[in-house]
C-alpha cells in the first residue's frame, strides 16, 4: 500500500506576520486540553477510515505547534503510532520559533518523541527580523539554534531572502554565516507578496519594492552557489541538504505520496477503496468551529472529493518538477490512474522548453527542470499542462 505522511495543523501564533498567508490566528487564551481532545478525535476518525498503513512522517505545522502543551504532542505521537504502522526511523518534525520562551520547552518535545526541528529563523539581520515583524532577534535565533543542536538529531532553519533593497554581497554574507550555524537543512524562501496579507497593503501603496528579474536570479544563483561550498544541494526550489538529509515528510507532498491532514484548515489527499481513487479533502478553517464541528461529528472535513485522472496528473508534475531530481511519467502515471504521461502534458509546448533548454530527459528518463528552468518554473508549468 502507498505510505502515508501525517501533517497536523496547530493555528495559533503569537503574533501574525506580515507576510504570512497561513491559517493561523493569535489568541490571548489557547484553550489547550480543547483542542488536544479535537486534534485526537479528528486523527482518530481518520485512521478508523483508512486502516493501518505504513507511517513515514509527522509534521507538526502551523502557526507556531511549539505553543502547544508538549504533552500534546506526544498524545498524538503516541495515537499515531498506535494507529498505524510506524517506520522503524520514522522522522517527526516540530515547527518552532526562536524566543526564549519556545526555547525552553525544546527538551520536553524532545521527551515527547520529536527527532527534527524546524526553526522559523527568518534572517540574522537585526533589520530585516523587524521589518519580517519577527518578534525574536538574532541572538535569541543563535542561541536557539545552539539549544536545538544539543537536542535534536537533525535540525532545519528557514530564511526569507530577496528583500527590499537586499544586495547581493550582503545576503552571501549572512547566508555564510547562517550555513556556518545549520546542521543537515535550510529552506531559503524568496520573499513574495501574497494576497490579503499586511504586506499586500504596503506594497500595493508602493511603501517598500522587491528585488525583480535579474536582480532577483541573482540572489538565487547565489543562494545555491553557498549552499553548496557547505555541501547543501538544492533538492528542491527552496529546500537545501545534506545528501541523506532531506525533509521526508515534504519528500512525500512532492513525489505526490499520500497524506493524511488534521487540525483547521488542514488538506490531505489519500487514496481510497478498491478502485484506487485518490480523495483530496479539506478541514474547516476557524479553530473553534473546526473544533466545534469535531466534537458534534468526530471531524471537521468541509470538501472531500475524488480527484479525476487529469487533475493527479497535474498535481504529480506541479509538485515532482520542483524537485531536482524531477518526474517519472511511470509514477505520474500510476498515480493518476493509468492515464498516459502524453495525455497530462502539452507535447509541442515540452518539446519547446526542452529546446530552449528550461527542461531536460534524464538518462533515465526522468523530467526535470534545468536550472534556468528552475527560475522560471512558476511562468513554464501552467504553459506545459494541458
Amino acid at each position: 500500500m502507498e505510505p502515508l505522511a501525517l501533517y497536523i495543523h496547530w493555528p495559533f501564533c503569537a503574533a501574525k506576520c506580515p507576510y504570512c498567508d497561513f491559517n493561523s490566528h493569535v489568541r490571548e487564551r489557547i484553550e489547550q486540553a480543547r483542542f488536544r481532545a479535537a486534534l485526537r478525535r479528528e486523527l482518530a476518525f481518520e485512521a478508523a477510515r483508512t486502516g493501518r498503513r505504513p507511517l513515514v512522517s509527522i509534521f507538526f505545522g502551523g502557526g507556531t505547534p511549539s505553543l502547544m502543551e508538549p504533552e500534546t504532542a506526544a498524545a498524538l505521537i503516541e495515537d499515531a503510532r498506535a494507529a498505524f504502522d510506524a517506520a522503524p526511523d520514522i522522522e517527526i518534525t516540530l515547527e518552532a520559533n526562536p524566543t526564549s520562551v519556545e526555547t525552553g520547552r525544546l527538551a520536553a518535545f524532545r521527551e515527547a518523541g520529536v527527532n527534527r526541528l524546524s526553526l522559523g529563523v527568518q534572517s540574522l539581520e537585526e533589520a530585516a527580523l523587524r521589518f519580517l515583524g519577527r518578534r525574536h532577534d538574532a541572538a535569541q535565533a543563535v542561541a536557539a539554534l545552539e539549544a536545538a543542536r544539543a537536542l535534536f538529531p537533525r535540525l532545519s532553519f528557514d530564511l526569507i531572502y530577496a528583500r527590499p533593497g537586499q544586495a547581493e554581497g550582503s545576503w552571501r554574507a549572512e547566508l555564510r554565516r547562517a550555513l556556518a550555524l545549520a546542521a543537515d537543512h535550510l529552506s531559503l524562501y524568496q520573499l513574495t507578496i501574497e494576497p490579503g496579507t499586511r504586506f499586500a497593503t504596503l506594497h500595493a501603496r508602493g511603501e517598500f519594492a522587491l528585488p525583480e528579474g535579474e536582480e532577483a536570479a541573482r540572489l538565487y544563483l547565489a543562494t545555491t552557489e553557498e549552499a553548496a561550498r557547505f555541501g547543501l544541494r538544492p533538492y528542491e526550489v527552496s529546500n537545501y541538504a545534506r545528501p541523506g538529509a532531506e525533509s521526508r515528510h515534504n519528500l512525500q507532498y512532492w513525489r505526490y505520496g499520500d497524506y493524511l491532514g488534521i487540525g483547521p484548515g488542514a488538506h490531505q489527499r489519500v487514496t481510497r477503496g478498491a478502485d484506487g481513487a485518490l480523495l483530496a479533502a479539506r478541514r474547516h478553517r476557524a479553530p473553534e468551529e473546526w473544533a466545534a464541528r469535531v466534537g458534534r461529528d468526530g471531524h471537521a472535513i468541509a470538501e472531500e472529493t475524488p480527484l479525476a485522472p487529469i487533475e493527479r496528473a497535474r498535481e504529480a508534475l506541479l509538485m515532482g518538477l520542483r524537485l531536482a531530481e524531477g518526474v517519472d511519467p511511470a509514477r505520474v502515471e500510476a498515480r493518476s490512474g493509468g492515464l498516459p504521461f502524453a495525455e497530462a502534458v502539452d507535447s509541442s509546448m515540452l518539446a519547446a522548453l526542452i529546446e530552449e533548454g528550461y527542461l531536460a530527459w534524464t538518462d533515465d528518463r526522468r523530467l526535470v527542470a534545468t536550472p534556468e528552468g528552475r527560475l522560471r518554473l512558476d511562468a513554464l508549468l501552467p504553459a506545459l499542462l494541458r
